[in-house]
């Protein structure tokens, strides 16, 4: 046998130890083996991801849980199909910050502070809480009264009721009108120290109707008194 011949076979013999020792290692195919996964075939595509047996199971989205949890709260406040109802979800759509318990304890805050703000003739106050017509309107009130030395003291004893009759959204505007119905102790002195109106001992029901308005396109969350109306 030529050397050609010796290695020939040479190799041939390591070629099959070899493959026995691979065959021992893997194993043998039986028959019962799954078939390989093909994530992108047909069959696996027309199941989708997280089904099973071609059955696809839908999760609620986000946005929409989101907006039913803004509505329940409406919903819990004013019954559903009354105006009031209809109104509030709108201001919602627009705003969807909003939240009509937690505006109308803001709104009882700035009523006890505005109308302390007025009694004191506090200008800076007033500012940052309402309008510039309304503004205007209650400065010219204390100017008259400070032009003749009037003074009137104020004691704000409590809100025994603060309730949304109307809410509207109009031009990017938010309005929402409050009834407010407060005991307050208001007296009115002269330059002179004489009473000349209220009376500094007896508590006093003040109803008033008022409408806050805030601009949706704006950061600021505050809202400003725009309208102020006294009822009966």
């Amino acid at each position: 046998m030529g050397s050609n011949d010796f290695v020939t076979l040479f190799f041939l013999v390591a070629a099959v130890l070899i493959f026995l020792q691979l065959r021992s290692v893997l194993g043998r195919r039986t028959g019962n083996e799954k078939p390989p996964f093909e994530p992108y075939s047909p069959r696996d595509l027309a199941k989708g991801p997280g089904s099973e047996d071609g059955k696809v199971v839908t999760l609620p989205r986000r946005e929409d849980a989101v907006a039913d949890e803004r509505f329940a709260s409406i919903d819990g406040f004013a019954k559903p199909g009354t105006p009031l109802n209809d109104s509030l979800r709108e201001v919602v759509k627009h705003d969807p910050n909003f939240n009509p318990k937690e505006f109308l304890n803001g709104a009882r805050m700035a009523y006890e502070m505005i109308v302390m703000a007025f009694a004191d003739g506090d200008r800076k106050t007033l500012k940052s809480l309402l309008s510039r017509e309304v503004l205007e309107g209650f400065e010219a009130v204390i100017a008259d009264r400070e032009s003749r030395g009037e003074v009137v003291k104020s004691t704000f004893v409590g809100i025994e009721r603060a309730e949304i009759t109307q809410a509207a959204v109009k031009d990017n505007e938010e309005l929402i009108t409050v009834r407010i119905i407060c005991q307050l102790i208001t007296a009115t002195y002269d330059k002179a120290g004489a009473l000349i109106d209220g009376d500094a001992e007896q508590v006093s029901e003040v109803n008033d109707l008022w409408t806050f308005a805030r601009d949706v396109r704006s950061r600021d969350p505050n809202w400003k008194l725009v309208a102020t109306e006294s009822e009966a």
